[in-house]
């Protein structure tokens, strides 16, 4: 592709118009979505009038007008973009709080002592999960390669907590089937959608999912260190309990009664007080897909990178996500040994990308705001960094506390 058919596909691209959902600073490529959403439009509007008129004008008066409600109404609206009922989805905490949520309450609900993941799981899921096991007497860890996941789905098995889409490589998984081996063997299973949510069509309820979490700073939206969510199938919503009882999730947390009584349904997975201003921001992060078929953006995406991946052919540079769009996720990831100075470089030629340790190369493909001339510029400004060895001035090599 030339420049200009990219340009003529970003003119032809049926998402164009949601570009202008964001506020995306000029002369920067911007290709880490998948780690940080871009700033929404509407979001600093929002916000203002969430902190000058509902707070400084109402006050405490602004819980009875709307501000209760914001972790039921954000989940809702999460809800469609991971093939989710409206009751089945919370905003809430973070990602790793719910994790230890639902896996100690899964743990507490039976009989069976194991939880099995996958190595290379990212971080955080493996450390909650090892906490978690250690809440709930004769609980165990099992960590096994990817492929052999399914196999190892035994009799003891609780639960199989895995990521839909591999942070680092951006493999995906195939949802029915494993979903599928998990039930046919008495499991339960708990996919992570951070990297999946926003950005690849799911569809949890068709896959007879058990239960998911994902975080909304992402794909979704919601600014830095925004609020996660998390879904509880319908048929589990009564047998499961919150192992951290805190009053938001009580049946009358007003009534302020010592002993705890659990909400009925997806609100007992509620725990301390909402965070207003975090929630206001994801929510106006959610309204960017508004109209937007998930479908669609994948498809997009896909071709975005079949576009990044044909222009990115260099020496010691080895594609590391899977080609068949059906097996990956919305971001394209590189090998290479000198990976972190020439992120570096990227950065201050205006293409920001990421890095994760010790040797990928990460860029985020972000439909709804990635056009075909990003792409294009941006595998351009590569190739010359790579071409010029740029990335070895001693100044790129140093280390943030941030990677």
């Amino acid at each position: 592709m030339t420049l200009e058919e990219a340009c003529a596909a970003d003119a032809a691209d049926p998402l164009r118009a949601c570009r202008d959902r964001f506020a995306l600073p000029e002369g920067v490529i911007y290709l880490d979505g998948n780690s940080l959403g871009a700033l929404p439009a509407a979001t600093p509007a929002r916000q203002a009038d969430l902190v000058e008129r509902q707070w400084r004008d109402r006050l405490i008066r602004g819980w009875n007008e709307g501000w209760i409600e914001a972790p039921r109404r954000v989940g809702a609206k999460i809800a469609p973009l991971i093939g989710a009922a409206p009751h089945e989805v919370i905003a809430a905490d973070s990602t790793s709080a719910n994790l230890f949520k639902l896996i100690v309450a899964v743990l507490q609900a039976g009989e069976r002592r194991t939880v099995l993941s996958e190595a290379g799981n990212f971080p955080t899921d493996l450390h909650v999960a090892e906490g978690a096991v250690r809440c709930v007497p004769g609980a165990r860890l099992e960590i096994v390669t990817r492929e052999s996941i399914a196999a190892s789905i035994g009799a003891d098995t609780a639960l199989v907590v895995l990521t839909h889409v591999h942070y680092k490589t951006a493999q995906r998984y195939d949802m029915k089937s494993i979903t599928a081996a998990a039930l046919a063997a008495g499991a339960m299973i708990l996919w992570d959608l951070s990297h999946s949510a926003g950005a690849v069509a799911v569809d949890l309820n068709s896959a007879d999912a058990d239960l998911a979490v994902g975080c909304g700073y992402k794909y979704l939206n919601g600014g830095p260190g925004a609020p996660a969510w998390l879904f509880v199938a319908e048929r589990h919503q009564d047998r499961l309990a919150n192992p951290l009882s805190g009053w938001m999730g009580h049946a009358q947390p007003f009534a302020f009664t010592d002993a705890y009584e659990p909400a009925p349904g997806i609100d007992r997975w509620l725990c301390g007080t909402p965070p207003v201003l975090a929630l206001s921001a994801l929510e106006a992060g959610l309204a960017t897909f508004d109209g937007v078929s998930m479908p669609a953006l994948e498809a997009k995406g896909a071709r975005l990178f079949d576009l990044f991946a044909a222009r990115a052919a260099a020496p010691g540079l080895e594609c590391v996500t899977p080609a068949d769009p059906a097996a990956r996720g919305s971001h394209i990831s590189f090998r290479h040994p000198h990976a972190w100075p020439i992120n570096n470089a990227l950065i201050e030629a205006g293409v920001i990308g990421d890095f994760r340790a010790p040797d990928i190369l990460r860029f985020g493909l972000t439909p709804l705001y990635t056009g075909y001339e990003d792409v294009w510029r941006a595998t351009e400004i590569l190739g010359e960094v790579l071409a010029t060895e740029r990335w070895r001035e001693s100044r790129f090599a140093e280390r943030s506390r941030v990677t």
